[in-house]
């Protein structure tokens, strides 16, 4: 069977969610910059996750999963995973106990870091996904892997997949993100018209 694995910031969402947390809490310029270096690769992912979290997780968790659940999603992108739920799986590195009612919103199988959650806040993280290893689990199973993402944090998992797809939807995607990929894509319906074709792959 395909697996269409998607990273979920800025790929299925229209902005970062990050930045948008830190526009709500006023730490704009702070975040916004760390995010920017990570996207790029400028700076160790798992180092920048925990910077960002180490700000932002003195913040309500269930405030800021409310904020994260009303995020505007790409329409067309949700349709087709909607449209196609047993193929469709997301791997983010955002944490759940943030992003969990927004990922029941968009509906299928996901993957996340996960953290230790004390009083509302998040205490310390306890684990960051590795994407690939998603990637890997999948490939295992006999499944041809098509991976959609844009981020640095990508690029790795974008190597292992059988077809990987680089997203140019909000930004430019990570320098090794466009090496990665075998394929780039500029709007929700050239990435559909895409993902359409490898349905029946696997």
């Amino acid at each position: 069977m395909v697996k269409f694995i998607f990273d979920l910031d800025g790929t299925l969402t229209k902005y970062e969610t990050l930045p948008l947390l830190a526009e709500h809490f006023l730490l704009d310029e702070q975040i916004a910059e760390l995010t920017m270096q990570t996207v790029q690769g400028d700076i160790p992912f798992d180092r920048s996750l925990m910077q960002r979290v180490a700000i932002l997780g003195k913040f309500s968790v269930s405030e800021v999963s409310a904020l994260l659940e009303r995020v505007d999603l790409h329409e067309k992108i949700h349709a087709f995973i909607q449209a196609h739920m047993e193929h469709s799986v997301i791997a983010t590195s955002n944490l759940s106990c943030w992003v969990n009612a927004l990922l029941q919103k968009i509906g299928c199988k996901a993957y996340c870091s996960e953290a230790c959650v004390e009083e509302d806040r998040v205490k310390k993280i306890t684990s960051i996904l590795c994407k690939e290893a998603v990637v890997d689990y999948y490939k295992k199973q006999g499944d041809f892997i098509v991976f959609v993402g844009d981020g640095e944090n990508d690029a790795e998992a974008m190597r292992l997949a059988d077809v990987s797809i680089a997203t140019a939807l909000i930004h430019v995607p990570a320098k090794n993100v466009l090496a990665a990929a075998d394929h780039i894509v500029h709007s929700e319906d050239a990435l559909c018209s895409l993902l359409e074709r490898f349905l029946s792959y696997g």
